[in-house]
Order: structure tokens, then C-alpha cells, then sequence
């Protein structure tokens, strides 16, 4: 059953068209990539998505409701739960807190997010800001959850990190499909590791999608094409 689904969608930041034609969909239990150049309308997509930057054209339904003129809190409380390019994570606030600002009632709570990421647990009572990058990301991740998400879209949730955080960000990710089989739309540049978690895939290029089908159809041909330098 389709939980996301984005037909013909476009958007500008002022007069700039950002996005022209982008259909992507997202069935329960599934997990998405969604890939592109550098540029090409992953992000702008996403913040369509999650009510961030206008609707200019086309449709955006989640959990069979129209979402093209909702705002963005409300988008959220219908079960969109965002990792943010960058994390951004509340700086002064403490880890706890970090968690608590916009946790809502069901499965993920302190303790299943430490469970997921262990490191977080001695470093409740920190603040943010003095946290390593993999751990901000850790936070980050766990922030989403304990809204209780129905679709968790993770935007570059590895980049810049070193290797082993990245393993360990995958692990999640791999561990979040396989036990609680949530819905995931996810940004990443790393193939390797997003053929292992991946159902399907969606490429953009100048804002449209040009591909979209199951990761094992995704050929070097097209990788080269679309999404290679």
C-alpha cells in the first residue's frame, strides 16, 4: 500500500524553478533511495515533501491526505519524521532534551533510541554542541524516531563522517527495516551500502525524475550516467 506518493511535482525558490516533474512513491514497510547528482533536486524534494518550500505544481499525498497546503507541523504530526541535511541538531540543548522537544506517544522513547545507538546513553545529560559529528547524526536520528514517525526521511545521514560512524549509521538503518519495518526514503551518495538496504530507487536530473524501479535494475550503465562524476 502506497504510504507516500508525489506525482508531477514542481517548486521554486523565488522566481528559480527548483523542481519541474518529480513522481516518486513510497509503499509501507519500503525502503527508498532517492539519487542524483549533486544539485539536481534531492533536497528541494524533500523539503517539498515536508512542507518546507511551497507546492508550485503537481501533488503530494502521505497516508492518503493531500499535503500540498498544509504547514509544515502539521505535515509532521501526520507521521513525517526528517533527518536534516546537516543535522541540526539544538546546540545548547542537552541530549535528553534534544529527544524530548518534539517526541510524540508510540514504539521509540529514550531507551529504544539509546538501544539503537548506545553511545548516546552516558552523553544524556550533554549539550549538543559538544558532541562529535557522528554523534550529533546519532542524535539527530534519534530526534526522528521519538516523533514516532510512519515515514523517516533521512537526508545524507553519512556524509562527512568517518568510516566506522558511517558502518554504524548503516547498521542502523539496516536494523530499523529489518525490525521495525518502517517506512524509509533515504539521500546518500553510497551505492555499495544502499544496495543492501534499498527496495528501490529514484533518479533525478535537473529536477525530474528521469528513472525510478527496484535497486537490482539499477545497471552501471545508468549509475554512470545519472549519478557518477
Amino acid at each position: 500500500m502506497s504510504l507516500l506518493s508525489v506525482a508531477g511535482l514542481s517548486a521554486f525558490y523565488g522566481a528559480s524553478q527548483a523542481l519541474f516533474d518529480v513522481t516518486l512513491s513510497v509503499n509501507e514497510g519500503q525502503v527508498v533511495a532517492l539519487l542524483g547528482r549533486n544539485g539536481m533536486g534531492k533536497t528541494s524534494t524533500i523539503k517539498t515533501i515536508c512542507r518546507m518550500l511551497p507546492v508550485a505544481g503537481g501533488t503530494v499525498e502521505f497516508a492518503g491526505q493531500d499535503l500540498t497546503r498544509l504547514p509544515p507541523h502539521q505535515a509532521a504530526q501526520l507521521g513525517l519524521g526528517l533527518v536534516p541535511e546537516g543535522r541540526r541538531c539544538f546546540a545548547n540543548l542537552t541530549v535528553w532534551e534534544n529527544l524530548v522537544a518534539a517526541a510524540r506517544p508510540g514504539h521509540w522513547d529514550f531507551d529504544r533510541v539509546t538501544g539503537l545507538f548506545p553511545q548516546l546513553a552516558p552523553r544524556r545529560d550533554q549539550r549538543a554542541v559538544s558532541l562529535s559529528g557522528g554523534e550529533q547524526q546519532m542524535l539527530a536520528i534519534g530526534r526522528a524516531l521519538m516523533t514516532n514517525p510512519k515515514l523517516l526521511i533521512l537526508d545524507e545521514a553519512t556524509e562527512g563522517l568517518a568510516p566506522l560512524i558511517r558502518q554504524e549509521i548503516w547498521d542502523a538503518i539496516a536494523r530499523l527495516k529489518t525490525e521495525t519495518g518502517m517506512a524509509i526514503l533515504l539521500v546518500d551518495k553510497s551505492l555499495k551500502e544502499l544496495r543492501q538496504v534499498a527496495d528501490s530507487a529514484v533518479i533525478l536530473q535537473r529536477g525530474a525524475t528521469v528513472w525510478q524501479g527496484v535497486m537490482d535494475d539499477l545497471t552501471p550503465d545508468m549509475t554512470d550516467r545519472y549519478i557518477g562524476v
